[in-house]
């Protein structure tokens, strides 16, 4: 399918200094997946317009411009009671309600704001971090949706969104982790709020999903994992056990761009 196709990229957070200098801002980062996830003689254009809706509070004049909202990953709590995160949240929840056309994928922090804004909630893991390439079991929706029976995918996070909220179907977990991805169907409005992965997701495709989330980090490379997690263990906030278990599955597939990324262009009408 060919076409132009426009993302607005909601900036949460600025990579390190150390990422930045070998893989660009998330901006570049993001557009890398989005590029290296399109087969090959896909006739598609599309860009990415960052918006900072952190330090700067930007927002598109337009939502209706865009095929899609995407919501970047943050160093920050999703739960935290600040103007921007506030700000965030309620944005969310009204291009969800009002706009249907424009498909929405949350990436970690962007995950839990979308579980936020729409019933859901975000809350600490305790001690529990999940850091580097990680396997994640799916449901059976999960496995029909994505064409794979699990994944592999990097993973940086403590904070974590423990239940699915309503109107949403789960894609998998961890046992670490108990919600790790989960969709809403365009047609959510009429499903009841108990909703979950049953007979009437039996036929559904990725072109049927209007809201797309997954905790871990499809954008990240081994070599920006690597960076994160020696800045953070240098100061403390990982420790040389949790750094060395992530190190010592670096090696592992990683399913970031061509499973989750290609799904993001399967939503979006790119990929039949």
């Amino acid at each position: 399918m060919s076409g132009q196709k426009r993302i607005a990229l909601l900036l949460c957070d600025t990579p390190i200094p150390d990422v930045v200098s070998t893989d660009g801002d998330y901006t570049a980062i993001f557009s890398t997946l989005l590029r290296n996830a399109l087969p090959k003689g896909a006739d598609v254009d599309f860009t990415v317009d960052p918006y900072d809706v952190r330090n700067k509070l930007e927002y598109p004049a337009s939502i209706d411009d865009y095929d899609a909202l995407m919501l970047t990953g943050s160093a920050a709590s999703a739960y935290e009671n600040l103007e921007w995160i506030n700000r965030l949240v309620e944005y969310v929840r009204e291009v969800a309600l009002t706009k249907p056309q424009v498909k929405i994928f949350g990436i970690c922090f962007g995950h839990q704001i979308v579980a936020r804004a729409l019933g859901g909630e975000c809350v600490p893991n305790g001690r529990n971090w999940e850091v580097g390439v990680t396997e994640v079991s799916l449901t059976p929706l999960g496995q029909q949706l994505l064409g794979v029976p699990a994944i592999n995918i990097q993973q940086m996070h403590r904070d974590h969104v423990p239940a699915t909220p309503p109107s949403f179907h789960l894609l998998g977990s961890t046992s670490i982790a108990p919600n790790q991805g989960m969709v809403r169907f365009r047609d959510a409005a009429s499903e009841g709020p108990e909703s979950s992965a049953s007979s009437s997701t039996s036929a559904k495709r990725a072109q049927d999903v209007h809201i797309f989330t997954v905790q871990g980090h499809p954008e990240f490379t081994t070599r920006i994992v690597d960076k994160i997690v020696r800045a953070r263990e240098s100061t403390g906030v990982l420790t040389a056990q949790i750094a060395e278990d992530a190190r010592r599955r670096a090696n592992w597939r990683n399913d970031g761009v061509d499973v989750v990324g290609k799904f993001l262009w399967e939503a979006l009408g790119v990929i039949a």
